[in-house]
């Protein structure tokens, strides 16, 4: 590990984007001792602003992107992917992509040593986050390159598990319903609070204890509230205080399904 240490510090490596997760991810590896050389960004505004915090150069042309790095990290919008891989300058650095949902594959015919960090947490470009305690998954295209992306991976979090690309995108698909949804959830329980002047704190713990019981049960033990039990009484007078249809189907989709699966687990 010593020896490693004492390389990372002279891998010249290229961020490829500058989003949340480019943005920590990076932040992560200098600390880390990397030596961050470029930040690519088809915006300059958001490039620069990370080059600055990362003490590097930054570019918006992707055509001079520099080509003779030793770590490629493409961390931009899924469907962006494929077209910034496609115009990236052919090098022969280890080329990463930090996306849940696809496949190593998409290197495939662009570089000999690819591979993937997917860090499976919901990430903001201001807000602090200890990215040594982030679960990292991690899959290479061959053995040394994997090999590569593992010790990188250590050099940034304590955890770590090789995971394969379709693996990897039932992963992602969990995460969203785990995170992205939940988080909506929050979001429409916040408007109808602060529609009728009620402080959108006081759910705040019920939202804490809800996440808090998974450390001790399973969410099919934990789940409590009118749909387990088809309170339909309850539930009815719930969808006539919703005006909007959208929410309705949202609440009555949500209760049928917790009832649905309580019944089976009886």
């Amino acid at each position: 590990m010593k020896d490693f240490y004492s390389r990372r510090q002279a891998m010249k490596t290229v961020i490829i984007g500058a989003g949340n997760v480019a943005t920590h991810l990076s932040i992560a590896m200098k600390d880390a001792g990397f030596d961050i050389v470029q930040v690519y960004s088809r915006s300059e505004e958001h490039a620069q602003d990370l080059a600055n915090r990362l003490e590097c150069n930054y570019t918006v042309v992707i055509q001079c992107i520099t080509r003779d790095a030793d770590i490629y990290i493409f961390s931009v919008k899924d469907d962006a992917l494929p077209g910034i891989i496609r115009q990236t300058p052919a090098n022969d650095g280890l080329w990463l992509h930090t996306a849940g949902s696809i496949s190593i594959d998409v290197f495939k015919g662009y570089s000999n040593c690819y591979g993937v960090i997917y860090p499976l947490q919901t990430l903001s470009k201001h807000r602090k986050t200890d990215f040594g305690s982030i679960p990292l998954f991690v899959e290479g295209n061959t053995r040394e390159s994997e090999a590569d992306v593992l010790r990188i991976a250590l050099a940034l979090s304590g955890k770590i598990r090789i995971m394969s690309s379709e693996k990897r995108r039932y992963l992602h698909l969990a995460a969203v319903f785990a995170c992205n949804f939940t988080n909506h959830l929050y979001a429409i329980a916040t408007a109808i609070l602060e529609e009728q002047d009620i402080d959108s704190q006081v759910i705040l713990p019920l939202v804490l204890e809800t996440a808090n019981k998974l450390r001790r049960m399973t969410p099919e033990n934990a789940q409590t509230g009118p749909a387990i039990r088809y309170d339909k009484d309850v539930i009815d007078s719930h969808l006539a205080m919703l005006d909007d249809e959208d929410l309705r189907e949202i609440y009555l989709k949500l209760s049928e399904n917790i009832h649905k699966t309580a019944i089976k687990q009886k």
